[in-house]
């Protein structure tokens, strides 16, 4: 039984783990709404360590359309718009001396299917994750019975597989039609 419950951890431990990546990944995604998220790849330089925006600064946004960056010392003005501005997030910001704004412009609507697509082919790799996971669990559980495991509790373990599959193929499904109804919104 303690092997049976060591596959079962395992394949969840995966699954789980791929939903997560996949939330953070759909978080980073500009829906045309303003996310401090979408900062979250930037680094700069931060006395000699390459830190994210908000190891250096405030990120909050004030509005739907605007994300606001305070630096904490106003040396980082500079160093936080220029990261910004050779990043791939493809927002020029606006610096005022003391903060500097993102504006985030609408999206246009062959640009939401686009970045629906993305999203789609995101979530399609985090199944691919959650059915290898219960691939090798199966697997395990078939190797299990040559090594003394009983049947029928290898096909309770397949069961018990398929159902936590199915728990995490729901959630990746219901992950992209949030994020899909955020990005198709106008």
């Amino acid at each position: 039984m303690a092997e049976l419950n060591e596959y079962l951890s395992k394949a969840e431990e995966s699954m789980e783990e791929a939903t997560m990546y996949l939330e953070e990944a759909l978080a980073r995604v500009r829906a045309g709404k303003a996310n401090a998220h979408i900062l979250d790849p930037i680094r700069i330089d931060y006395y000699g360590t390459q830190s994210p925006v908000s190891a250096a600064a405030v990120v909050t946004t004030p509005d739907a359309r605007t994300i606001a960056i305070k630096p904490f010392e106003k040396s980082m003005l500079p160093v936080i718009e220029k990261a910004i501005i050779n990043s791939e997030i493809g927002i020029m910001p606006i610096n005022n001396g003391e903060i500097i704004r993102l504006q985030i412009p609408p999206l246009t609507e062959e640009r939401r299917r686009e970045l629906a697509k993305k999203c789609k082919q995101e979530c399609e790799n985090s199944k691919v994750v959650v059915r290898n996971a219960r691939r090798d669990a199966i697997d395990g559980l078939k190797k299990a019975i040559k090594d003394g495991m009983p049947e029928d509790v290898e096909k309770d373990g397949e069961d018990q597989v398929q159902k936590l599959h199915d728990k995490w193929i729901k959630k990746i499904d219901d992950l992209y039609a949030e994020k899909e109804k955020e990005i198709m919104t106008v």
